[in-house]
């Protein structure tokens, strides 16, 4: 590169807006927003397309519900290293509302429209009650994303259920393929959880490896489900029904650990007033 050229680059980069500047944890939060625009993109032209033009592609619907999902598994795995290395190195002025806005996309968006088409071409659906589930996941995700902006919580936990943990929660639901009315009951108390003051553990350490696990076992499963793999559709079934009993479970070792601290600090206060 000529000089000239380079010092005029280099000039430039000096003027730009630290603002402005992407850090390698906002690169991996714009990663996280691709994955949700495209697990919307196959949601549409593997699944609603074909069954609005009356195509038999049940295989393609198949590859592309799992193609879908798996892509918003992916997104939740660049959420999960984004704050990991904004933590470790730095992340810039707008990492906070880029991660948000991402969220919004791979987590709200992706999997309430994941239930509008559920609700548009499974057998026993009713779309505009489908379509009423939908909107109420998506506004659960954004009042859950405004209220993390302006509360602050004690380290460690989360208020309410994460949103990509919501989100895989959802779409699970989806594929256990139950009837319709629980279905809906089940994704209104999970758009209920995540709005909820219900504790979650922020995934962290131990806790992160076991989620990055998970979620790459979920990814082997949905694939098993996706190419007919011998049992597969019974391995799909148990990982979502195993995703809803976590959703359910681990709320409830928060609260039992959060009571046992206030029975410690309540005996401590005891035993430091007497003489």
């Amino acid at each position: 590169m000529p000089e000239a050229v380079d010092t005029v680059v280099d000039d430039a980069d000096e003027e730009m807006p630290l603002s402005l500047r992407l850090s390698i944890a906002d690169t991996l939060t714009l990663g996280n927003a691709t994955c949700g625009f495209m697990a919307v993109y196959f949601t549409t032209t593997g699944i609603l397309i074909p069954h609005l033009t009356g195509s038999d592609q049940s295989g393609m619907a198949r590859h592309s519900a799992a193609t879908a999902v798996i892509l918003m598994l992916c997104a939740a795995v660049f959420d999960l290293f984004d704050g990991l290395v904004a933590r470790k190195l730095r992340s810039s002025p707008m990492g906070a509302e880029l991660d948000n806005l991402s969220d919004l996309i791979s987590f709200g968006l992706a999997p309430a429209y994941f239930v509008l088409v559920y609700g548009m071409v499974a057998d026993d659906a009713h779309q505009r009650v489908a379509a009423v589930g939908a909107i109420v996941v998506l506004l659960a995700v954004v009042l859950r994303l405004a209220r993390f902006s302006c509360v602050t919580l004690r380290d460690g936990v989360f208020q309410g259920m994460p949103s990509p943990f919501g989100a895989l929660t959802v779409v699970s639901i989806v594929l256990l393929e139950l009837p319709f009315e629980a279905t809906l009951l089940a994704i209104i108390g999970t758009a209920w959880l995540m709005v909820s003051r219900v504790e979650y553990p922020k995934p962290r350490g131990l806790l992160a490896v076991a989620m990055l696990a998970w979620i790459v076992s979920a990814m082997g499963l949905l694939a098993a489900w996706a190419f007919d793999a011998p049992g597969g559709q019974l391995l799909l079934q148990t990982g979502c029904a195993l995703q809803l009993v976590l959703g359910a479970v681990i709320p409830l070792f928060a609260t039992a650990r959060r009571v046992n601290n206030f029975r410690d600090n309540r005996r401590e206060a005891r035993a430091a007033q007497l003489p």
